[in-house]
């Protein structure tokens, strides 16, 4: 195993539910290192930018609609093979399919206003944080 950075997204909804502190305290109970952190307030075009891959799905417009609602909070986490981890932890897209005490189990609400987000491959990783984080040296 190889230390890794992950970007992740506490989304909108949680957010607004004040589902923070708790999505934080179990990512660091996890051996996560937040690494960078800061809250943002994307607009529609930022959040089409972002989930650009996704352009053409049916679900484009909605979710791109639904990440420019609100503030979010975006971070930089670092830990061993820690993208995969992140992907366990916050459980299957679905909430309803959701192992328990996943965060997506625990605080989402429906599949599209599923709580958090996590970078899928070291590809996506690179591509995500630099969006968020662009020329920040991270230590």
């Amino acid at each position: 195993m190889s230390v890794e950075r992950t970007l992740t997204i506490i989304k909108p909804d949680a957010v607004a539910a004040g589902h923070i502190g708790d999505i934080i305290k179990i990512l660091e109970s996890n051996k996560f290192v937040i690494a960078a952190a800061r809250m943002v307030s994307l607009s529609k075009k930022q959040a089409e930018g972002f989930y650009a891959v996704h352009r053409g799905k049916p679900f484009f417009e909605s979710l791109s609609k639904f990440m420019s609602s609100g503030p979010a909070l975006v971070m930089v986490l670092e830990g061993e093979n820690a993208i995969a981890r992140l992907r366990e932890i916050m459980g299957t897209t679905n909430p309803a399919n959701a192992a328990p005490g996943t965060l997506r189990k625990l605080y989402a609400t429906t599949i599209e206003h599923n709580a958090i987000h996590g970078s899928d491959a070291p590809e996506t990783a690179a591509f995500e944080i630099s969006y968020f984080f662009p020329g920040l040296e991270l230590l």
